[in-house]
């Protein structure tokens, strides 16, 4: 089995506004984008990939989305820079180990975002 076998390799998120997406998660994460035309977007994080498809109408309402939970070293911080940048927080969690968010995109995209106590 290679070292890619059965693991996740890329994460599509649909949008209603292609632009508005990138610039939220180039501002608040630092991914780097690749337009092929104007209804699809592909990023990279520096470690997983993914894209953009354009979908009319509210994007990540619960209508199929993975939840993505990224990672962070600083989880207060992080929350400050998706909020200022236009998220919305949804909820907060402590779980052994860790603390977590969720947060809507302003896409209308659900994500978490975790760090260790």
């Amino acid at each position: 089995m290679s070292e890619h076998d059965r693991r996740i390799d890329y994460i599509e998120f649909r949008a209603s506004d292609i632009e508005k997406a990138k610039a939220f998660y180039s501002s608040v994460f630092g991914w780097k984008f690749t337009d092929y035309g104007p209804d699809y977007t592909s990023f990279e994080d520096g470690r997983m990939s993914g894209g953009f498809t354009k979908l009319e109408g509210e994007s990540g309402s619960g209508g199929g989305n993975p939840l993505v939970v990224i990672f962070a070293d600083d989880l207060a911080g992080l929350e400050g820079a998706v909020t200022a940048a236009g998220g919305e927080i949804t909820e907060r969690h402590e779980f052994t180990g860790g603390r977590r968010f969720h947060f809507r995109d302003p896409v209308g995209n659900a994500l978490a975002v975790w760090t260790k106590d």
